[in-house]
Formats: structure tokens, C-alpha cells, sequence
């Protein structure tokens, strides 16, 4: 850890601090809502309580006594379905100009004792989408890929549910093998409809044929008188 910086567990009097990075992590990153919430006092509470459990890890790392960036950390498990605890790296962020000064390798550092500590065999990151600059930080510190995370609004998601309830969607391919059997339906009934209309002719050719046959007139016998 280089000369002035330094990360240590968060107390009630960094509260403030913590609120403005995560604020300047929110406007950072372009997807707002996806990060945290805008209201101070909303972003108060959660801090604060994610600070007074016991799984809660919240760190901040000042540079030259200035708070210059923070990890905010869950331990998770074991449970049901999972045999052992991880520790889920929910956020990390360090101040633009307070950058490439170490703070992100001692933050990890704390991040890794903070696992370390709580029996966490794991510790999972889910950086932000875009977020380029962490991808490679994380990468560089032997970050796998793991799963992909998906995200939607509580009313959009019951919105879908309603729709859905209302209109089944189709299977992926189900409309195309609706038209593949209609199409071979149409087929089908062209094929007996030609094959039918070439009975029907014969029929009519061999009727012609056994008419003419009956109609025809026998032939006069040629005959010679003396």
C-alpha cells in the first residue's frame, strides 16, 4: 500500500462520505438505478444498515486523509444451496482523481481479508456493464467469468406476467412448424385433388370409348349376284 492511503471499515461518522462516492459512482457509470437509488436519505439508510449486520463488510480507503473510494461487500451462505459462504463484492469504486495510486489493489486487499476472515471460499464480483476500466482490474486480479446477470423492473416484470397470462407466448419455432404443417396440408389436399380430377377423366374417356363402342353400326357384308 503506497505512502497516504489507507482502508479501513466503515464507521457511522464515514456515512456521508460513503453516500457522496456512491452518488459519484451512480453518475459515473450511466446506469443509475441498476447501482443505487438518488435519495440521500434512502442511500443513508441502506449504508448504514448493510454496516450494522454481521454479514455486511463496508470499507473506505482514503488518500491523504480525504475519502477517495469504498467496497461495499455481502457474506452470503452456506445455505441450501450452497455448502460454503462467498463473499459478493457488490461494489468498488475510487475517485477519478484519485486513481492509479493503489487504492483499488488495497480496497481488494481489505476485500480479501474481509473473505478470508468470514470463511468465504469465494469472493464474486458483478461489475457494471460498461465498466471497461473495472472488467480489467478485476481480470488483472484473477476475476473469472462465472454466470451472467440479467436485470428488469419489478412493474415491467409483472406487466410481462400479465401480458403473457393473457396471450401464451409461443415456443421459439412453434410458428414455423405451424406453417409447416399448413403448407403440407395445402400440399396434400393439391395432391388428391389432382389425382381425383385425373379418376374423374378416366372415367369419362372410358365411358366415351364404351358409348361408341354400342353405337357403332356393323359393317355391310359385300355380296355378288349372277
Amino acid at each position: 500500500m503506497r505512502p497516504g492511503v489507507h482502508v479501513r471499515r466503515a464507521s457511522s461518522s464515514d456515512l456521508e462520505d460513503l453516500v457522496d462516492l456512491c452518488l459519484l459512482a451512480r453518475a459515473e457509470s450511466g446506469v443509475g438505478r441498476q447501482l443505487c437509488t438518488d435519495d440521500r436519505a434512502r442511500l443513508r439508510e441502506q449504508l448504514s444498515a448493510l454496516a450494522s449486520v454481521p454479514e455486511g463488510v463496508a470499507l473506505v480507503a482514503t488518500c491523504d486523509g480525504e475519502p477517495a473510494g469504498l467496497a461495499l461487500c455481502r457474506v452470503l451462505g452456506p445455505g441450501p444451496l450452497a455448502a460454503a459462504a462467498v463473499l459478493s463484492l457488490d461494489a468498488v469504486y475510487v475517485r477519478p482523481q484519485h486513481r492509479r495510486r493503489g487504492l483499488g489493489h488495497a480496497l481488494l486487499h481489505a476485500v480479501a481479508e474481509a473473505a478470508d476472515a468470514a470463511g468465504a471460499d469465494d469472493v464474486y464480483a458483478a461489475p457494471l456493464p460498461g465498466s471497461r476500466g473495472m472488467q480489467r482490474f478485476l481480470a488483472r486480479l484473477g476475476f473469472a467469468p462465472a454466470a451472467a446477470h440479467r436485470v428488469v423492473s419489478t412493474t415491467a416484470l409483472q406487466r410481462r406476467l400479465a401480458l403473457d397470462v393473457q396471450v401464451p407466448a409461443l415456443r421459439p419455432g412453434a410458428r414455423g412448424l405451424e406453417d409447416l404443417i399448413a403448407r403440407r396440408r395445402r400440399a396434400r389436399a393439391r395432391a388428391a385433388g389432382e389425382l381425383e380430377a385425373v379418376r374423374q377423366a378416366g372415367a369419362s374417356m372410358s365411358m366415351q370409348v364404351s358409348r361408341a363402342v354400342h353405337t357403332r353400326r356393323p359393317s355391310a357384308s359385300s355380296t355378288t349376284t349372277s
